[in-house]
């Protein structure tokens, strides 16, 4: 089996030009009554990232099928932008999973949604995810993918929180190291909304309103 070299993250906190990103806000209309988001990383710098990313893969399965496997829903933004970017011939599936629901921290528990349509049994395999976190649904993927027998099998991941992580688990492309905060936008939501953002940010919820009662 080849072997591959990780590639190496870029972290938030400087861009390509060495400058601090720029936290905007987005349009205030794309938000809930008392919701807020900050952009964290910009979408010139995801696409630019993914373009290099797409190169180090090509470059590492250079001229073999490759098969992408999108983790759903948030992954379908990378997947398709990834995808095009990779020359040569590109195939993907779907998976889904369920870890979130409407909340803003993982349940830690995982289950399986949606199935693969297709045997991925003697495939190069690309496992593209939104964000690596806990690294639960990624160990319970890897698991579940291994035992069906892929020729190779390597993560993509967008974004990676590593101070979030409680399983020994690592991906061999990531785009962007991110703080502990929790990000919508470029397919990640909150609630299924702030998906369609074109950039990542920050999302601030309203603070809960206390009763005072004499």
């Amino acid at each position: 089996m080849k072997k591959v070299k990780k590639i190496v993250q870029k972290t938030v906190k400087d861009d390509s030009s060495g400058h601090a990103p720029v936290h905007h806000s987005v349009d205030s209309s794309v938000h809930h009554p008392g919701e807020s988001v900050r952009i964290l990383i910009s979408r010139t710098r995801i696409r630019h990232r993914i373009q290099e990313i797409a190169h180090q893969i090509r470059k590492d399965f250079a001229s073999e099928p490759l098969h992408l496997v999108g983790v759903l829903k948030g992954a379908v933004f990378f997947l398709a932008d990834l995808a095009r970017e990779i020359p040569g011939e590109v195939s993907f599936d779907f998976i889904a999973v369920s870890s979130y629901g409407k909340n803003t921290h993982s349940s830690g528990q995982v289950r399986l949604t949606r199935d693969l349509d297709s045997s991925i049994e003697g495939k190069i395999v690309i496992v593209v995810e939104d964000i690596l976190d806990t690294g639960m649904t990624l160990q319970y993927l890897l698991r579940v993918f291994q035992q069906r027998k892929p020729k190779a099998l390597r993560v993509a991941v967008l974004l990676d929180k590593p101070s979030r992580r409680i399983t020994p688990v690592r991906a061999d492309y990531t785009g962007f190291e991110i703080p502990n905060a929790f990000v919508v936008g470029y397919g990640l939501d909150y609630a299924e909304r702030y998906r369609n953002l074109l950039d990542v940010g920050i999302l601030t919820l309203p603070e809960p309103q206390v009763s005072v009662t004499e």
